[in-house]
């Protein structure tokens, strides 16, 4: 496994923690990062079988107050970061025989969540990616899916509340389940797609939500 962050002291301490065989500091909203990034954990593993695409929310806001450079900066940390990525992992993942392609998206691909127009529109556009890979990348036998998550008690989730523990609360109690899901939780989800086991799962968004998404389909 090889991990990156923006944070290098962070990275640092969470792949010494997990035993990752390496870890970098990398921005991937930024043009060449990604691919700075891909060339590394290939160099460090000996190749790539599975790439995990999970690049942090885009700023709160509705579509009336948010500047035009937002919408560019958004565009460039979560769908770009995303292509990138791809386009820089795929001729390794072709020399794989188990080579999986996941995008961490969330449930606002399906469920719009409120002041939160950036992520509800380019997550949905990295959903669009991620079904037309699949379909493109089918005779590599490469597969993609999508995990999308909703109330997951992470770093994330605790800003979007406002750091508040009494909010948190609130999040969890309006959940079916009463209580947010864990980080354990939802990477046994993204363990599973990238399994022996899901090898003919493509194309698809699993929602890691505890029955929150009000959809039927």
């Amino acid at each position: 496994m090889f991990i990156s962050s923006r944070d290098p002291q962070s990275i640092e301490a969470t792949g010494r923690e997990i035993g990752a065989a390496g870890w970098s500091a990398a921005d991937v909203s930024k043009d060449g990062e990604p691919e700075g990034l891909v060339g590394a954990a290939a160099g460090e593993l000996g190749g790539l079988d599975i790439l995990i695409v999970n690049a942090g929310g885009p700023p709160m806001g509705n579509f009336q107050t948010l500047a035009l450079e937002a919408w560019d900066a958004a565009y460039q940390l979560t769908l770009m970061s995303a292509v990138r990525l791809v386009g820089a992992a795929l001729p390794h993942l072709k020399r794989s025989d188990q080579a999986r392609i996941v995008f961490i998206t969330s449930i606002s691909v399906r469920q719009p969540i409120g002041n939160l127009v950036l992520s509800n529109s380019l997550r949905g556009a990295v959903t669009g990616l991620a079904k037309t890979l699949s379909l493109e990348l089918a005779p590599d036998h490469i597969t993609v899916n999508c995990v999308a998550p909703d109330a997951i008690l992470t770093d994330r989730i605790r800003h979007l509340v406002g750091g508040e523990e009494e909010n948190v609360k609130r999040m969890a109690e309006r959940t079916p389940m009463k209580r947010l899901g864990t980080p354990a939780e939802f990477a046994a989800a993204c363990a599973f797609l990238c399994s022996r086991q899901a090898a003919y799962i493509s194309g698809q968004t699993l929602g890691v939500d505890g029955g929150s998404l009000l959809g039927v389909h």
